[in-house]
């Protein structure tokens, strides 16, 4: 009976991690496209976490703040500087930088690499031996894609930099995840919540194009970048976190970098 449970608990693991592939395609696409037409970083990581918050204040409300008051505020703060409002401003600062496909691809691979050191460090966990020489291709990989940055302009380098860190911040969030053992649930409000509390300020002090920017453009990204990609895609791979380990949900990521060439093909096809 158990082993069916734990059969169901690692199908419903992979259809989630399937889903967030897909919303982080979407995700690092829309961002993109309007970094580059109206809104700044700060604007994009207004929107992901004011969406999000919709969705999970409501839940935490109705709970009475009992779970969170559970995992703990200095857990919750410490899972909101990882995975919180500084995690998007730092992709989205490098997407400045550099283009979606190196966001992409150095994103998913530095969590797949830090997700298996920190998991040996942390848990003392032992790796196939196939995993291994996979995370040694990945740093050859990651390598070879940054090298051609250091001869070209050095604004690139800076954003994939950028990229690498934000791998290293969420792979430190699903192994703190796991160590805590974090409801899924609650993580992903405790990050969306915590978040949400400095936008006002940040509202005043950053760079904000907002007011450029069309009311149909707005409400595009609080749907991607706040409902899909700050609450359900998060809460999923926490969730996957929680059912597989950190060392197994990274290796969904690397599917990202396809499913986002997919999906800028679909999106330069439409514009056409």
């Amino acid at each position: 009976m158990a082993d069916a449970r734990d059969s169901g608990n690692s199908r419903l693991a992979i259809i989630a991690g399937l889903i967030m592939i897909g919303i982080y395609a979407i995700q690092f696409v829309a961002a993109r496209f309007s970094l580059r037409e109206h809104l700044t970083a700060t604007d994009l990581a207004a929107l992901r976490f004011g969406g999000a918050g919709v969705v999970f204040l409501p839940i935490v409300w109705r709970g009475g703040f009992v779970s969170m008051r559970a995992l703990g505020w200095r857990r919750a703060l410490a899972l909101a500087a990882l995975a919180g409002l500084p995690y998007p401003l730092i992709i989205n600062w490098g997407l400045t930088y550099a283009p979606a496909a190196h966001a992409a691809a150095l994103c998913p691979a530095s969590i797949v690499f830090f997700s298996f050191l920190l998991s040996r460090i942390v848990f003392n966990e032992s790796a196939p031996q196939q995993r291994t020489i996979g995370v040694v291709a990945i740093i050859a990989g990651l390598l070879l894609f940054i090298a051609p940055a250091r001869d070209g302009t050095g604004g690139v380098l800076v954003g994939d930099m950028l990229f690498i860190g934000s791998g290293l911040m969420f792979s430190a969030y699903a192994v703190l995840v796991r160590r805590w053992r974090a409801d899924p649930v609650t993580a992903t409000a405790a990050v969306v919540l915590l978040s949400c509390l400095p936008l006002p300020v940040l509202y005043f002090v950053a760079p904000s194009h907002i007011h450029a920017a069309a009311a149909t453009e707005i409400i595009s990204q609080i749907v991607i970048q706040g409902i899909l990609a700050g609450a359900a895609a998060m809460f999923l791979y926490t969730y996957v976190v929680g059912q597989l380990g950190p060392q197994t949900a990274s290796l969904f990521l690397p599917g990202i970098p396809i499913a986002t060439w997919l999906s800028a093909l679909r999106y330069s096809a439409k514009r056409r």
